[in-house]
């Protein structure tokens, strides 16, 4: 069972984080209309966050293996019209439908594995889902990075349908628990001030680790004038905690698992305070390991723990609520960061040409980047304190679930 859910659901942190990697090839080939190439990767996380609650909701009603299977199916054919796309019309539309299988595909993913296992059980197929999850985050890029590099950027998508093969041809197999949710949606989960402290967790991880897995590289570049082969092996310290992290943190009770994680990001970002021009660059690898490990203890255990807070047949909405705030939360974030160090380095910058060269990473302006990002960092830690007092104030440090 476990081997046929994660097939599928490692095309998800694909889609999210690998696949920006070829958009300069896809403009080299399909044109470079800026909208339009974003909204490849856009798309995809766009039709994620909304389908989510969507998907729950429905799954709740169709079963929790229909609505993998039909997830599957529309990733295979979403993908394989992107690796054929003639134009990026096509291939916009077909990153559109994608997101609407993936959510599908996670969402049934999880309530699967809710329903399917208990106690000891669960938390183990729980942590290899958030295992899953970070491995296709962490070494995504690294993957299409080579799939570009033998087969152009049309491979990227074309094993994306090649993984979603046999996860829709053996998803027969699946167990198919009963749903009795028939008649009406329960959003009760939403006054379960437990289940909503988990969900910001999730929000936590999204402006402490997401925007630097996202942008870091940027501020390698532009502050210490690394190669992007050589900003990749430094991003190691900040990903390898993340393939180990969901097994560690099924050990720990969630009380001292999101404590741990909140306070390794806070300190992590402080820590990242170091980088600046002419630092020695090992300084970093202690704050990397925080942020890594921030970020991964909670993969897994939170989707678990949230979902058995809540009765069996809304688990499906409850995975819908917690995808649509996790993918959300990430494009907010993104995108926050983006434009912030944007506006911060064009105050500081002679004329705009020269900013954007500096906010893309060309080295030059090292001091002005690194300012910059020194005042990001202690924005992404004051964000990720007040969504901890959030979180002890939803009452996510109870022991127990409010019914």
């Amino acid at each position: 069972m476990i081997p046929i859910i994660m097939l599928a659901v490692f095309v998800i942190p694909m889609g999210i984080s690998g696949t920006a990697i070829a958009l300069p090839r896809i403009a080299h080939e399909l044109g470079s209309d800026p909208t339009r190439l974003q909204w490849v990767v856009n798309g995809f996380n766009v039709t994620f966050a909304v389908f989510g609650l969507v998907w729950g909701v429905a799954s709740d009603r169709i079963g929790y293996r229909r609505t993998f299977r039909i997830g599957v199916g529309l990733l295979l054919v979403a993908s394989a019209t992107s690796a054929l796309a003639p134009n990026l019309t096509v291939l916009d539309a077909a990153r559109l439908v994608a997101g609407v299988g993936g959510a599908a595909v996670a969402t049934g993913a999880s309530s699967l594995l809710s329903n399917g296992f208990e106690g000891a059980e669960r938390k183990r197929a729980f942590a290899v889902f958030g295992t899953v999850i970070g491995l296709g985050l962490a070494l995504s890029p690294t993957i299409s990075g080579a799939l570009i590099a033998a087969f152009d950027w049309r491979g990227v998508f074309v094993a994306h349908a090649l993984l979603a093969v046999p996860g829709l041809a053996l998803s027969g197999l699946l167990p198919n628990p009963r749903t009795t949710n028939t008649r009406k949606t329960d959003f009760s989960l939403l006054r379960n001030r437990y289940f909503l402290g988990l969900t910001l967790v999730t929000v936590a991880g999204a402006f402490g680790f997401v925007t630097l897995l996202t942008y870091l590289p940027v501020a390698l570049s532009g502050v210490a004038d690394l190669s992007a082969g050589t900003a990749g092996l430094l991003m190691l310290p900040m990903t390898i905690p993340v393939l180990v992290g969901p097994v560690l943190g099924m050990r720990g009770s969630p009380r001292t698992v999101i404590a741990v994680s909140l306070a390794a990001l806070i300190l992590g970002s402080l820590g990242m305070l170091l980088l600046q021009p002419g630092i020695w660059l090992g300084w970093l690898v202690i704050p990397m390991l925080l942020i890594g490990f921030g970020f991964g203890l909670p993969l897994g255990r939170i989707d678990a723990e949230a979902l058995a807070t809540v009765p069996a047949h809304s688990t499906g909405t409850a995975s819908g609520v917690l995808n649509l705030v996790r993918i959300g939360s990430e494009a907010v974030a993104v995108g926050a960061y983006a434009v912030t160090i944007t506006w911060l380095i064009g105050r500081s910058s002679p004329n705009s040409d020269i900013a954007h060269a500096t906010a893309a990473g060309h080295p030059g302006q090292a001091a002005v980047y690194a300012e910059a990002f020194h005042w990001m960092m202690l924005g992404q830690a004051v964000v990720v304190a007040v969504v901890a007092v959030a979180i002890a104030r939803l009452g996510t440090a109870r022991s127990h679930a409010l019914n």
